[in-house]
């Protein structure tokens, strides 16, 4: 990887474990970890192609797979790579750096219908790599296809510049919403969830 992601150099050493551990434990609970996928599976026809960017556990790719998608999950981290292979069966996980993603290398060629970017995932990415990120994961996608982005608002990478990024990859912006569950946008939100859209060619 050319430079390190922001999940390595601004967290612990322990942090990997720590969130795994946080996710088996809300799953314990019976706490709701589906709504990203009950999104993605609103957008997009039965038996679509999904790619999970930046999967950490694979908890939304999992849930994809069990509403009938194909899904392929990617994460820089390997511990998080290894936990979601452990967990759930069906998909298929890979340990990749979301700024040089290339699965065709990996035996993906095909194109994917839509992406989903979870768990601030664009927070964790090497600084100054954003707009990158974005273009790599559009190239994956089929023309027309859609990707659905959350993150905090109050974590370093500002909205107006996550806009820029965006429009720099290619993408059209269609929606935002403040929550995975479609509750209004307003500015003074502390999420955001903007679904963007590759333009058909």
């Amino acid at each position: 990887m050319a430079k390190p992601t922001r999940w390595v150099t601004d967290t612990g050493p322990d942090h990997s474990q720590w969130y795994i551990d946080r996710f088996r434990q809300l799953a314990a609970e019976g706490a709701d970890l589906a709504g990203e996928a009950r999104l993605i599976d609103a957008l997009v026809a039965p038996g679509s192609r999904v790619l999970d960017a930046g999967c950490g556990t694979g908890r939304v790719g999992a849930a994809l797979a069990l509403r009938g998608h194909t899904v392929v999950g990617v994460d820089a981290d390997p511990v998080l790579v290894e936990a979601a292979g452990a967990a759930h069966l069906g998909p298929r996980w890979l340990v990749a750096d979301l700024a040089e993603l290339d699965l065709a290398a990996a035996g993906e060629p095909e194109p994917f219908d839509a992406a989903v970017v979870a768990g601030n995932v664009m927070t964790f990415v090497a600084a100054g790599t954003e707009a990158e990120v974005l273009r790599r994961i559009a190239a994956h996608l089929r023309p027309d296809g859609v990707i659905a982005v959350g993150f905090g608002t109050d974590r370093g990478y500002p909205l107006s510049a996550f806009d820029d990024d965006s429009a720099a990859a290619g993408l059209r912006r269609e929606h935002r919403f403040a929550t995975w569950d479609l509750r209004p946008w307003r500015e003074e939100s502390d999420f955001a969830v903007t679904l963007l859209r590759r333009p058909a060619e």
